[in-house]
């Protein structure tokens, strides 16, 4: 076999260097209860004592149950955090992207949310069922997955009470300190 040229080698050497540290952050940053979405995310977590990441949420917080949020805990909010914003959406919806939940002006001190309980002191902005507040997931077939998304912003929001997911996301362009997901999983 021919040696490769330097230079071929060196860029092979490189990318295994990468592969290698991209499983060992991926071992290290990972855990069965929530995921970092950003290598800024040092320490903001969010979690639900009601489901692990990647498992099953329960019936209860589903549209064939009591149709209720379930329980979260967010850890590690930042220093400097005015405000948080949560965003709960369902990608394998068929007819694309399907939102259930929108919340900003979440307090930063707020480090629970309460399962079944109005968000106090937020806004819950207009989700696609035509409607602000909750949704539980609903599939029409097969296993989907739902993303919970929470994000420490340096502002607090000027955002009427009728804007959806898109008029948040332009929102917090610029603002984000830190964010985490945690997703579940959901087959009628």
């Amino acid at each position: 076999m021919t040696p490769l040229p330097f230079s071929v080698r060196s860029v092979v050497f490189a990318v295994f260097i990468l592969a290698v540290a991209a499983l060992l952050s991926g071992v290290i940053m990972g855990s069965d209860w929530s995921v970092r979405i950003s290598d800024t995310s040092k320490y903001m977590e969010i979690k639900s004592p009601a489901f692990k990441h990647n498992g099953a949420i329960p019936k209860t917080y589903t549209c064939d149950g009591e149709n209720i949020n379930p329980p979260l805990e967010i850890s590690g909010i930042p220093k400097g955090t005015k405000s948080l914003a949560l965003i709960v959406d369902d990608p394998d919806a068929p007819s694309g992207l399907w939102v259930h939940w929108t919340a900003w002006n979440i307090p930063a001190t707020n480090n629970t949310i309460a399962s079944g309980f109005p968000l106090e002191k937020a806004t819950e902005g207009i989700t696609s069922f035509g409607r602000p507040g909750y949704g539980g997931p609903c599939p029409p077939s097969g296993e989907h997955r739902y993303f919970f998304k929470i994000y420490a912003l340096d502002v607090e929001l000027a955002l009427p009470p009728d804007a959806d997911k898109e008029m948040l996301e332009e929102a917090i362009v610029g603002h984000v300190l830190d964010k985490a997901e945690i997703v579940g999983l959901y087959e009628r």
